[in-house]
């Protein structure tokens, strides 16, 4: 887990038919859809109002309060990944900012989340370069520890390998392995087509009770109605 001092410069990433399709669809769609696993912590939030990212992890495992290994694995970077970051403990320092985002935007990133600080985020807005954050925070990193690029890493307790598809918007940012990702994206087409009849229903006034059966359940249960 914690491998330090080594660039894996080949991964498998996920195939990119499945992450286009994963992007159709919410955090909290796949999530449900993928048997409510993958999520991450609730602390790592969008970093600007609007922010949304879809793509496979470039991962990248931080010492605390250097970034040096984010420079390192942005020649890593392929179009249509995410540099997802973690660190060795614990570290709210401004680990990311603008200069960074412009060098991983001009390598095809789609964006950033990492389980530390971010700066520059008035530019990051204007630039649309998506990055979720732990915190944000103006503090200064240094460049002179040893991480590792391309290797499992935990960020906010959900467990990244490279490759593995990141989706993050405005509910959260989960994790799809790999191997699962055109598994999950048609599990969440099906979730989402099921929950366009429900909304009908609800929008027809219909109530949860009913559209879900629950009134059984709940009276085998020792529920009464007293007027």
């Amino acid at each position: 887990m914690h491998e330090l001092g080594v660039v894996h410069t080949k991964i498998d990433r996920a195939d990119r038919a499945a992450v286009d399709a994963l992007a159709q669809f919410g955090v909290a769609t796949i999530h449900e859809a993928m048997g409510r696993l993958g999520l991450m912590r609730p602390y790592i939030r969008p970093v600007y109002e609007g922010a949304r990212l879809c793509g496979t992890a470039v991962t990248v495992l931080l010492q605390p309060g250097d970034n040096w290994m984010l420079h390192v694995a942005a020649e890593q970077v392929q179009d249509g990944d995410v540099v997802v970051a973690g660190c060795v403990t614990e570290s709210e320092d401004g680990f990311f900012g603008e200069l960074l985002a412009t060098s991983l935007r001009s390598r095809g990133a789609r964006g950033l989340v990492i389980d530390g600080g971010c700066r520059d985020v008035d530019e990051l807005r204007e630039m649309d370069f998506p990055v979720f954050a732990r915190a944000i925070n103006a503090k200064g990193t240094v460049k002179a520890t040893l991480g590792s690029v391309n290797v499992p890493v935990n960020v906010a307790n959900a467990l990244v390998n490279p490759g593995d598809v990141v989706v993050a918007d405005a509910d959260g940012v989960v994790v799809v392995p790999a191997a699962r990702a055109a598994e999950v994206a048609e599990a969440s087409r099906r979730r989402e087509d099921a929950e366009a009849g429900k909304r009908t229903r609800f929008e027809q006034g219909e109530l949860g009770l009913d559209i879900y059966d629950m009134r059984p359940k709940l009276a085998a249960l020792g529920l009464t109605y007293k007027d």
